[in-house]
């Protein structure tokens, strides 16, 4: 039995895949889900987005390589669902071992985010994402307790939400005086101010329907 795993974030670019491509396009954010590989090579994609959603509707329409194009909106944000021929590079990373949990687009930049269950893993992991162009390390860090909650989603938050709420927190910005601005804190996550403040509101309504039921 492996008793350590390791939370693992990367960030990708100058990939062409939809998304990527959609996102430096229109300017929005994409926030999705692993994508599930079919046995004809079709990639399912489910994500969603807050502004630019109409702008990014129409692009990922245009797109060749995406098919059957579902789009629903609930309250802020848009949901998003299709098939999409373009092969996905957090495959790559998945054949060597890494969970996925998150993903984000952002002006063509792709954050993944998920786990590796010890350090053999994470060595093969590491030389599939230096055998994949544009793949690069950013953090690697032991999975703990409080992170193993994050991930069974306790509270029913998005792993995205729960860091934004977590960051927000240890930065004082629900300190009284404030310990920390929006711009800051959305700085620390690498966002924009509107979507921490989008994430934050999200998560606190969640919570607090959980805890006021």
């Amino acid at each position: 039995m492996i008793d350590e795993c390791l939370v693992v974030e990367f960030s990708v670019t100058g990939d062409d895949c939809p998304l990527a491509e959609a996102t430096r396009e229109t300017g929005a954010t994409i926030d999705a889900r692993p994508p599930q590989l079919r046995h004809d090579d079709y990639a399912l994609l489910r994500f969603s987005a807050g502004a630019e959603a109409d702008e990014l509707a129409d692009a990922l329409d245009a797109d060749e390589r995406i098919r059957y194009l579902h789009v629903s909106r609930t309250d802020s944000r848009t949901n998003f669902r299709c098939l999409s021929k373009h092969p996905c590079v957090v495959h790559e990373l998945t054949d060597a071992g890494f969970m996925a949990e998150t993903l984000q687009y952002r002006e063509g930049t792709e954050r993944y985010t998920g786990a590796v269950v010890g350090h053999d893993v994470l060595q093969g992991v590491l030389s599939a994402a230096a055998e994949t162009v544009g793949v690069s390390l950013e953090r690697v860090f032991p999975l703990g307790s409080e992170d193993d909650e994050a991930v069974a989603q306790r509270w029913d938050v998005t792993p995205a939400q729960e860091v934004a709420l977590r960051t927000a927190m240890e930065m004082g910005y629900f300190s009284v005086p404030r310990g920390a601005t929006a711009a800051a804190v959305a700085d620390e996550l690498g966002i924009s101010k509107s979507a921490f403040l989008e994430r934050l509101r999200r998560g606190q309504a969640t919570l607090f329907a959980q805890v006021f039921g």
